[in-house]
């Protein structure tokens, strides 16, 4: 065959260089290691980092002589927070108690009399009211929605009914509250009015419904993500053993 290749004046293709095989399987490896250890340090930074944010925060009230630091040779991370969660506990105690519900029903009436701290206030009290209790009609529901032309759909978290006065000036039938996120930030979007028969019910929760929007289509719903790494691990070692045959071919 080389005689040929002489003749016809063709050189033949270097035999494949070893290293490239395991640059490759390193190359893979460091990947497959990154898709693990990725969430996980981004995960315990960001527990670490509201850990410290609510520490300094509550450090300059507590007395010098209280502090753990100060019999103790190292600090200790999250005594701030456990403050935090004994006072707010405190104070929802004392609040259910009928001194403390004057004193907050007191305290609500002069918030109200200021003109420009009380629409502030009054919304703020709403947004807190409608996500932490457990009766308020916080995102629920995940549904879509045909926008932004026909024949594409969007995803929108539905609440509760519109009210009666706003009902009397939509048009004859039912309506929801929808609030369509963007993507890959869902603090912002759009909030409408929409007729109920153009929604179509999704049966999946919104904290997958925000995994969707903010890898803008990367994780869907029902998605096994251990499976997906060992089919990247899979398809490493096919491509691994491809590039091992074709090393000992050409050798």
């Amino acid at each position: 065959m080389s005689n040929v290749n002489d003749q016809i004046g063709i050189e033949p293709a270097p035999p494949a260089r070893p290293t490239s095989g395991v640059i490759a399987r390193l190359r893979n490896y460091f990947l497959t290691g990154l898709i693990v250890a990725g969430p996980v340090a981004v995960t315990l930074w960001l527990v670490w980092w509201f850990v410290t944010w609510v520490d300094n925060w509550v450090r300059p009230f507590i007395p010098t002589a209280y502090r753990p630091e100060t019999y103790l040779p190292v600090d200790i991370p999250g005594f701030g927070l456990i403050i935090v969660f004994v006072a707010l506990t405190l104070l929802g105690f004392l609040t259910a108690n009928l001194v403390g519900s004057k004193l907050v029903s007191l305290g609500e009436s002069l918030l109200g009399r200021m003109p420009i701290v009380r629409p502030i206030y009054r919304t703020a009290k709403q947004i807190f009211q409608t996500l932490f209790s457990s009766s308020g009609s916080s995102f629920r529901k995940v549904g879509l929605v045909e926008f932004p032309a026909p024949g594409m759909w969007s995803l929108v978290l539905l609440t509760q009914s519109p009210t009666a006065e706003i009902s009397a000036r939509l048009p004859p039938t039912e309506h929801v509250s929808a609030f369509m996120p963007c993507t890959p930030n869902p603090t912002t979007g759009f909030f409408f009015y929409v007729p109920r028969r153009d929604v179509i019910d999704l049966d999946i929760s919104v904290e997958e419904a925000m995994q969707l929007l903010i890898s803008a289509g990367v994780i869907q719903p029902g998605g096994d993500q251990q499976n997906a790494l060992a089919s990247l691990a899979e398809t490493a070692r096919a491509a691994q053993a491809a590039r091992d045959r074709v090393t000992s071919a050409a050798k």
